[in-house]
């Protein structure tokens, strides 16, 4: 089957993974990863600091970057913010062209590297050196910054179900969660949106990923979809009802963009190619934008 040419020029990359991606097999979203950051020759840099299992999560992205063909590769471990501020470890981030966080506890990985050197290092990898930033799962919901720290997960959504906390600040103006489909978390998702309705929510599937080119586009890779809620025009009564209770949400809007949807913002040399409603433009134009070092 023929597919059109990626783009891969250095304005940097965000691979948003929503958990569970196959690092066995086919391995699709790990290669396009490995690729952004540069191919084989790359030095890709697997941070666990969300996982109490650091070691045996690291064992699991070594062999499958490994059979990628990545030769440089290499565990940062981070057991406290003394480890995310060491002079050597920040230099790994420093000379590395994709970081890579794992899954894990987000609360966890932004208590470790929230703030510190290597947190500011990674922001300069991305947005100076173009450096490729991937992330799966707790990874995932630590890269904006605004992060889903704890919610419940029931079939309606509910005022206070859900809380945030500071995440390292990639994306501005959205919050993400993960594992999706698979854990029925629309409803935390619209919770989230109902609360904060200038943030746009954005819902990736299990072994799905939602690949960001800052200044360019977005294009979805795997075996699910990303789902983006926008309430930002909504009417709702969520400041009149108590604790718990479901509000009305009315005139929410929805986008669904299963694998293989490509959305790039037209150039000179790049016209837009396909109809884009105004909302999808504006969400593309937010989640690509090319925020100042923070």
């Amino acid at each position: 089957m023929k597919t059109e040419p990626h783009h891969t020029a250095s304005h940097g990359h965000l691979v948003i993974i929503g958990g569970h991606e196959d690092r066995k097999h086919g391995k699709e979203i790990l290669a396009r990863f490995v690729e952004l950051a540069g191919g084989e020759n790359a030095r890709i840099v697997v941070i666990t600091a969300a996982s109490q299992i650091a070691e045996e999560m690291w064992d699991q992205y070594d062999q499958a970057f490994g059979d990628l063909g990545v030769r440089q590769r290499f565990h940062l471990p981070l057991a406290s913010r003394q480890d995310a501020n060491d002079e050597a470890k920040v230099r790994m981030v420093a000379e590395a062209d994709g970081i890579f966080m794992t899954g894990g506890d987000q609360k966890r990985l932004l208590a470790i590297i929230g703030g510190t050197a290597l947190d500011a290092e990674m922001h300069t990898a991305l947005k100076v050196r173009g450096a490729c930033i991937g992330g799966t799962s707790a990874g995932a919901s630590a890269m904006s910054g605004h992060m889903l720290a704890q919610g419940k997960t029931d079939l309606l959504p509910e005022k206070g179900a859900v809380s945030l906390a500071a995440g390292l600040g990639f994306l501005h103006r959205v919050v993400i969660d993960q594992h999706f489909s698979e854990r029925q978390r629309l409803s935390r998702l619209l919770s989230v949106v109902a609360q904060n309705p200038y943030l746009q929510g954005i819902g990736i599937d299990e072994d799905t990923a939602l690949v960001v080119e800052r200044g360019r586009g977005i294009e979805v890779l795997g075996e699910g979809s990303v789902t983006v809620v926008d309430g930002r025009t909504m009417d709702t009564n969520m400041a009149d009802i108590q604790e718990r209770d479901t509000p009305e949400l009315i005139d929410v809007r929805l986008h669904l963009l299963p694998a293989g949807s490509r959305f790039y913002l037209p150039t000179d040399d790049e016209p837009l190619t396909k109809p884009m409603s105004p909302s999808l433009r504006d969400f593309l134009e937010n989640v690509t934008k090319r925020n100042p070092i923070s």
